[in-house]
């Protein structure tokens, strides 16, 4: 391709104009003109007038002319102020530097294109001169006073004392001002600094004084709940002490008419007047016991605050004050949002009351401190390994429990579904555990699905995009769909329409499938691969993707042109997302980072931090309550989905790897999955190894 011409862009310099006869006026009438006397001859120009000449035409002298004299001190090659002015013989200027490049190029003049070469070149000092005291005379403009009177000083400009003491005055006058000016520009910024720093420590004054109240409130319903208890149970005990004494009271009458016989009525008398005085004082008890509960209840129950916790109390305890401020935000959080509902519920029914006890809100946080603080660790109940004696590679891709939680089966890069009995797992103590139900598969499995209505029906994804449906009873494949053309990385049946199911691939399709037909029923094009997909378990018109985008998108299956929300958050892949209900979506990504999103009302998503997870799959797994995930350090960590840190978390520890094994720290939790709303779930590694776990106090 030839180089393009420096001179192709270059532009013709604008010539002045000079004055010239108007052609087109009438002349004077001849009585009105007067003979004229000659002129003066013109005087010899000298070489100090041309140059003072030439300069002001350089330098802008001419009124109304300053385009013009501009443009002629540019260069008309690179368009900037002229440097190192060199003239052609053809009589144009330009910077010495332009002009030897363009004629390294080309052998002409790019002005008028007259033949030129580097000998018809010549320094013009005159030009160099006058811009450079026009450059001169555009800093002195452009300078500060100090500088004209520094320059003035310094070429040893006579001036008197008294002109110097006023000069000196002048100055000091001008310091006062300019100190005092900057000192109410000062404080005028400390002043407004101060006023937003007050009326921003008013603003959480207002809400740390609103959530007090929120505190006292609650303090005062725990308190006359945790009354009510205690009074419960001194009755309870009282009654129970009472009853002893009457059980005591009638075997001694027994034993007392055995011995007397019936003719003892005195003794009687004075036995049945001792057993009303029993009476009269259980009764008393009872009544001097709850004096003293409202005694108890004025000085604000510092009698129940004395009971000694028990020890798993104690436990329990430390564990709230180990993620206090977790915790905290929590309970702030939901009673907030549920103040801002009564409000608004107030707004529409002025004469709606607020229910005497706990509100909703301090209900929902004592279930959440509750769930959270009754766990502390994961305990293996079981463990089996998945691999095979035929197959090197083990890692468990995915496993998953069936509808009645009776069976799990397990998928990897082994090509087999291996289903087992989780009740034999667990119950059997048995080294090595034989799969009930094993099938082959062509390709690497990536992921399991169960369908929730026919139980042996199960779905699977595969590296060569091929989606399965297999019926475990007949151990055969029921439906076999090969439209994806990358790896299938995810498949997911709907729990509302078991006939329906949806995959997600590298080819960044999502498809929806039926199983009466054998072709895809719709298709979703994306932009970027798809890693996972998942239907809302309330709707099968809803369907969840997560994307290697960094996004998560949200689709109406009625119309798929644009997606119904699309969360953004993540900074990387999104490998799982999980439905924790039919509002409340979870998703994982290859940031070590866990997202809870609200797809009802697009509300700001909590994040959970703990695990690391920066380019595997690592698994995630939901219930109502919990959210687990594995780590690339070969943990598996469990999360509550009120609190941002992990509440419990278990290592594969060495006792399964190998000492010679060189990769020992390579491995990674690759699969996990709870079983239902249980606190037990089922883990696997990349070694291949099994683990049912649950959580423990």
């Amino acid at each position: 391709m030839e180089e393009t011409s420096t001179s192709t862009g270059a532009l013709v310099p604008t010539v002045k104009a000079e004055t010239s006869l108007d052609l087109t006026a009438e002349p004077p009438p001849p009585e009105q003109q007067q003979p004229q006397p000659p002129p003066d001859p013109p005087p010899e120009p000298s070489a100090e007038g041309a140059a003072e000449k030439a300069e002001v035409v350089v330098g802008g002298g001419g009124g109304g002319c300053g385009d013009d004299v501009d443009k002629e001190m540019l260069c008309p090659i690179c368009m900037q102020i002229i440097r190192d002015a060199f003239l052609t013989a053809c009589g144009h200027s330009f910077c010495y530097m332009c002009i030897v490049t363009h004629l390294n190029n080309k052998s002409d003049c790019p002005c008028c294109s007259q033949f030129l070469t580097s000998n018809h070149i010549f320094p013009n000092f005159l030009l160099d001169k006058l811009l450079k005291k026009n450059s001169a005379r555009q800093k002195a403009k452009s300078a500060s006073p100090f500088e004209h009177l520094r320059q003035v000083l310094q070429q040893g400009c006579k001036v008197s004392i008294k002109e110097l003491d006023g000069l000196l005055s002048l100055l000091a006058e001008k310091k006062r001002k300019m100190e005092q000016e900057e000192a109410e520009t000062n404080m005028q910024i400390l002043l407004d600094f101060l006023h937003s720093l007050r009326k921003q420590k008013l603003q959480e004054l207002k809400e740390i004084q609103a959530d007090l109240h929120f505190i006292k409130e609650d303090v005062n319903a725990v308190e006359r709940f945790r009354t009510e208890l205690y009074r419960a149970k001194e009755r309870s005990s009282l009654k129970l002490q009472v009853l002893n004494d009457e059980t005591i009271a009638e075997r001694a009458r027994a034993l007392f008419t055995e011995k007397q016989g019936s003719g003892s009525n005195c003794s009687a008398h004075s036995l049945q007047r001792q057993m009303g005085s029993q009476d009269k004082i259980a009764d008393a008890k009872v009544q001097l016991s709850s004096q003293s509960l409202q005694r108890k209840d004025v000085y604000s129950g510092l009698d129940l605050q004395s009971v000694s916790p028990s020890a798993p109390a104690t436990a329990r305890k430390r564990r709230v004050h180990l993620q206090f401020n977790e915790l905290q935000e929590c309970y702030l959080q939901k009673r907030r949002i549920w103040n801002r509902q009564s409000d608004k519920q107030e707004e529409r029914n002025p004469n709606s009351l607020s229910r005497e006890g706990y509100n909703p809100s301090l209900d929902d946080f004592q279930s959440v401190l509750t769930t959270f603080t009754r766990y502390s660790r994961l305990r293996v109940i079981a463990e089996l390994r998945h691999g095979d004696l035929f197959h090197a590679a083990n890692i468990v891709s995915s496993i998953e429990f069936d509808r009645d939680d009776e069976l799990f089966a397990t998928a990897g890069v082994s090509r087999r579904i291996k289903v087992f009995e989780f009740s034999s797992v667990v119950n059997e103590p048995a080294d090595v555990h034989c799969p009930i139900v094993e099938m082959p598969t062509r390709s690497k499995l990536s992921c399991l699905s169960w369908n929730k209505y026919t139980k042996s029906h199960i779905a699977s994804s595969d590296y060569d995009g091929i989606v399965t449906v297999w019926d475990v009873n007949t151990r055969q494949s029921v439906m076999e769909y090969e439209e994806h053309e990358k790896r299938a990385w995810s498949v997911d049946f709907s729990r509302t329409d078991p006939s329906m199911l949806v995959s997600g691939s590298d080819d960044c399709k999502v498809k929806i499938w039926c199983m009466q037909q054998e072709a895809s029923v719709l298709n979703i094009d994306m932009k970027a691969n798809i890693c996972s997909v998942k239907y809302n378990p309330g709707s099968s018109i809803y369907v969840a993707v997560g994307s290697a985008d960094h996004h998560i998108h949200y689709y109406d299956l009625r119309n798929i042109s644009q997606p119904l929300h699309v969360f953004s958050g993540h900074k990387k892949a999104v490998s799982y997302v999980k439905f924790l209900s039919s509002n409340e979506l979870a998703s994982a990504s290859t940031d070590s980072t866990l997202r809870v999103w609200d797809v009802r009302e697009n509300l700001p998503p909590r994040t959970y931090r703990g695990h690391m997870n920066e380019k595997n799959f690592v698994g995630l797994t939901v219930n109502s309550e919990f959210i687990a995930c594995g780590s690339e350090t070969n943990d598996v960590f469990v999360y509550h989905k009120a609190i941002s840190k992990p509440m419990a978390w278990h290592r594969f520890g060495s006792s399964e790897i190998d000492d010679n094994d060189d990769d020992v720290g390579s491995y990674f939790i690759s699969a996990v999955c709870w079983k239902s709303d249980s606190p037990t779930m089922l883990t696997a590694n990349s070694q291949g190894t099994i683990k049912v776990l649950v959580l423990a106090a």
